[in-house]
């Protein structure tokens, strides 16, 4: 009787006072070792399969492989000139502009498996400058967002956990909404949306930066089905997510950028010509430097502000 009432008073602390908060961030830097051990048989592996990866088919992926990068740098010169104007207009009409994002790659070290929560573990903490809330990323979209830290790992709670919701909005016509996960195997969910909402089938939904939290203009995911049944307020919409978040073993943390002054683009010269995307190698961890085009969902995002 006396360990079931310390259990229960145990477990109230931890929920909510978060009184055991210290102890998981020790427990966390202790087990570390340990789930990195676990995970070397996978990368030994993984290592094994690159090494006797047959040689013709590595000749075919690098020949498509250059093929596309000539392809992407020439949109990324006329997504360069494109950004320019864009700053010179904005700046006329004085409002500021995000243009740079810092990106640290991280990766996964080991996956929740309780059925009720989608959450999974990282390679970087706190000493690594991770912080609570940091949006994930992967190369196709959003993961989810950073929920604890430790020194040398941290939890990540994905799109598809139930607790989780983030604000988005349509690409195509800028409508804001909020997509909620539904648990393992799920798609997500866009909830509180009227029956003649406009809404379609195939609809791309990006961040709309909302809260602060999320960046404007991340692809979240695409609507795959919209059903309006009788008797319900809301529409049914279901989302697929477009990041990878079964397979994705590599992620982004995004540090939002900080406004820029945009007065030399007006007078561009020489020096003004900088790469659309530099990499900056570190001893503690790989950081990114990305210059990201904003589209069409900031501009709705900022006529609304104004």
């Amino acid at each position: 009787m006396l360990a079931l009432l310390a259990s229960i008073v145990l477990f109230f602390l931890d929920s909510r006072l978060d009184y055991f908060k210290p102890v998981r961030s020790t427990l966390s830097t202790l087990v570390y070792p340990i789930q990195a051990t676990a995970s070397l048989p996978t990368n030994f592996a993984d290592w094994i399969g690159d090494f006797f990866h047959d040689r013709e088919q590595l000749r075919e992926q690098i020949t498509v492989m250059s093929a596309t990068n000539k392809l992407q740098s020439i949109r990324l010169q006329k997504m360069q000139a494109l950004e320019r104007e864009n700053m010179r207009l904005r700046e006329l009409l004085g409002s500021s502009f995000r243009l740079q994002e810092r990106v640290q790659v991280a990766e996964l070290l080991t996956v929740d498996l309780d059925p009720f929560s989608q959450q999974v573990i990282i390679d970087k903490g706190n000493n690594y400058g991770v912080y609570v809330g940091q949006p994930v990323l992967d190369a196709h979209g959003v993961m989810g967002q950073v929920t604890e830290t430790s020194p040398l790992s941290s939890r990540v709670v994905l799109l598809t956990d139930p607790s989780h919701s983030i604000p988005v909005q349509i690409n195509r016509n800028g409508l804001r909404a909020v997509v909620t996960g539904r648990g393992l195997g799920e798609n997500l969910q866009m909830d509180f949306l009227p029956h003649n909402a406009d809404v379609r089938k195939g609809d791309l939904l990006v961040t709309s930066g909302l809260g602060g939290r999320f960046p404007v203009g991340y692809p979240v995911g695409e609507v795959i089905s919209v059903d309006f049944p009788q008797g319900k307020a809301f529409a049914d919409i279901k989302v697929q997510p477009a990041a990878n978040l079964s397979t994705s073993r590599e992620v982004m943390l995004v540090l939002p950028g900080e406004k820029i002054d945009t007065e030399p683009l007006l007078a561009p010269t020489p020096a003004a010509s900088e790469a659309a995307a530099t990499v900056t190698p570190a001893a503690s961890a790989a950081e990114m430097t990305l210059t990201a085009p904003q589209n069409q969902s900031e501009e709705a995002a900022d006529g609304d502000n104004r």
